[in-house]
């Protein structure tokens, strides 16, 4: 028999009794705890409503109902980045562990990147709407899907990017310990990696919002979609020039952005620190009062029990180990052979692709159109190529900044969503009243608009990677006494190099596809467009030309796949090459 003294037993442990007891962080984690079930449990009620609901409910500018919008928004994007993060830790590790699955994953990754949200809810309405016939699940999947297209690339190249700059050492314990490609994944690779994906969530739950009002109030030819929401309520409000429910919209995105940072992410930021590649440990750490309620709070210790052993035993499976047969013995040139027999497979894939595709397109264009879709995409290609180098500039030194000091990145962060989060819809107004009343011309002062979304990937992961420096290299740094561009040059610049390029990737990537909504802009009954192929691509989206609205597609893939293998893969060879820390 235990004596039971002072809450524990006679060999100083708690007791089972005083691990159950309720501490006083339980009295925050219990009605928070149901407060997110209740939402959780309207949320799924109202998706599970026959789509005629949307008809007998329409779209209103009235203020009291954007808290029900804005749930019904962040339900979506939550839901969006769940999946996002399943489609990283699946995608990104085939393409790092396979050569040859690489040669046809990272292509692809460009292609998909590429590929406007619009073109993606063009396609995929009426797929998702006949799974659920004359249901709302249905419009909510494609809503969801579209937002998925904004959040899911830069996630995975960012994962891609930390599976590929493990630390050497690091990979040769896991050796030592003989770790199994399973345990080596769940035990180096994606902790390793968790700080800068982390920081790349929430670049892409801020670029969800900015893609928001495409997926919630989309024409495509005959099909319309407005699913109740804050995009389909700004969608509204700038139609009908209401500049007092575009003022609700903001104040509406501030909060809901400030909840989920203080809810989700802060908390992901604090746990996040743990795992960095450091020997030697940090004076500023990010703290988080969620993260500390829940590993304090007996309500979460409780039911994250059962959670808990279950990724534990994960963690110690050793996947089975298929008999291991004779390497057959190869000569170099049957390696090669190899090779060029894998990538021709490959090249006729993607001629028989292109082949269809032509044939499609033939249809409808002659060769006339393509010379002008050509031109219009070289056009957008000097607007993105421009806007990147400027937000680099401004950014890498700001993000260096914020990185290296917590007590700032904590204050910077929820700024940082909210900007990033700020749809360029927002601002339509005021580029259109400007260039009307000035006379400017519209394919110079549309062109910010592209940026204003896309430049904090950037900026996230400049920081990312500032947070993921060495602390013993940044004391060398103080105690050689590194000072202005030898400091920035030598040490700085070298360190987030890698993360920079990441960034300007997914950067690129997503002002092609904001080019759609930058390029041809309204205000009420007024339109000012700029010449480029975001225009023409939404034009034809609302025409509802397809053999056209595959053309301009076509065009910006090639542009986006050609840029991103002749500038932006030597790069990012060239960080792996040569300034990957050990």
């Amino acid at each position: 028999m235990h004596v039971l003294h002072g809450g524990r037993d006679g060999l100083g442990s708690p007791s089972p009794l005083a691990r159950l007891a309720p501490s006083r962080w339980d009295v925050v984690a219990l009605p928070l705890v149901l407060g997110l079930l209740a939402l959780l449990v309207f949320g799924g009620h109202e998706v599970a409503q026959p789509l005629s609901q949307l008809e007998r409910t329409p779209i209103t500018l009235d203020p009291w109902t954007l808290p029900y919008y804005a749930l019904r928004t962040t339900l979506r994007m939550l839901a969006a980045l769940g999946a996002s993060l399943l489609f990283t830790l699946v995608y990104a590790p085939l393409a790092v562990k396979s050569q040859r699955a690489g040669q046809i994953l990272i292509p692809a990754l460009d292609i998909l990147q590429s590929v406007p949200v619009l073109t993606y809810l063009s396609f995929t309405v009426t797929f998702f709407l006949g799974l659920f016939p004359g249901q709302v699940v249905g419009a909510e999947l494609a809503s969801i899907f579209a937002i998925f297209t904004s959040q899911a690339w830069n996630m995975t190249f960012s994962f891609y990017q930390s599976l590929r700059t493990v630390p050497s050492d690091l990979e040769e314990v896991c050796t030592g310990y003989h770790f199994s490609t399973w345990q080596r994944y769940w035990r180096l690779e994606v902790p390793f990696a968790i700080p800068g994906l982390v920081w790349n969530m929430m670049m892409s739950m801020s670029g969800g919002w900015f893609f928001v009002v495409a997926a919630e109030a989309v024409t495509v030819g005959s099909t319309t979609i407005t699913l109740p929401g804050v995009g389909a309520y700004l969608a509204l409000a700038i139609e009908q020039r209401d500049l007092g429910a575009i003022g609700w919209v903001i104040l509406t995105m501030l909060g809901v952005i400030i909840l989920y940072d203080q809810l989700l992410f802060r908390p992901l930021v604090a746990w996040a620190d743990r795992f960095r590649a450091d020997t030697v440990q940090a004076e500023e750490r990010p703290t988080s009062w969620v993260l500390t309620m829940v590993e304090r709070s007996t309500l979460f210790r409780t039911l994250g029990r059962p959670a808990g052993g279950a990724a534990r035993a994960t963690l110690r499976w050793r996947l089975p180990s298929l008999p291991k047969l004779p390497a057959p013995r190869l000569s170099p040139r049957a390696v090669r052979m190899g090779d060029y027999v894998w990538q021709g497979a490959l090249a006729v894939m993607a001629l028989y692709v292109a082949v269809h595709g032509i044939q499609f397109m033939a249809t409808g264009i002659t060769w006339g159109d393509v010379g002008h879709v050509v031109l219009l995409g070289l056009a957008t290609m000097v607007r993105v190529v421009v806007l990147i180098v400027l937000a680099a500039v401004i950014w890498v030194p700001i993000g260096v900044m914020v990185g290296m000091r917590p007590r700032l990145a904590a204050i910077v962060q929820p700024l940082a969503q909210f900007l990033a989060a700020f749809p360029s819809n927002l601002f339509f107004p005021v580029a259109v009243a400007a260039i009307v009343h000035w006379t400017l011309n519209p394919d110079i002062w549309l062109s910010p608009l592209m940026i204003l979304g896309t430049q904090w990937y950037i900026l996230f992961n400049v920081v990312a990677g500032s947070q993921a420096y060495p602390v013993d290299l940044r004391d060398v740094i103080a105690n050689l006494r590194l000072r202005g561009w030898k400091k920035w040059r030598d040490a700085l610049l070298p360190g987030v190099f890698p993360h920079l390029v990441t960034g300007a990737i997914t950067a690129s990537g997503g002002a092609w596809n904001a080019s759609i909504v930058a390029e041809a802009v309204s205000w009420g009954d007024t339109h000012v467009q700029a010449r480029g192929l975001g225009a023409y691509i939404a034009q034809m989206t609302t025409d509802a030309d397809f053999p056209r609205l595959v053309l301009g597609n076509v065009v910006m893939v090639c542009f986006v796949v050609l840029f991103n293998r002749l500038v932006w893969r030597p790069l990012y060879a060239y960080a792996e090459r040569r300034l990957r820390v050990s």
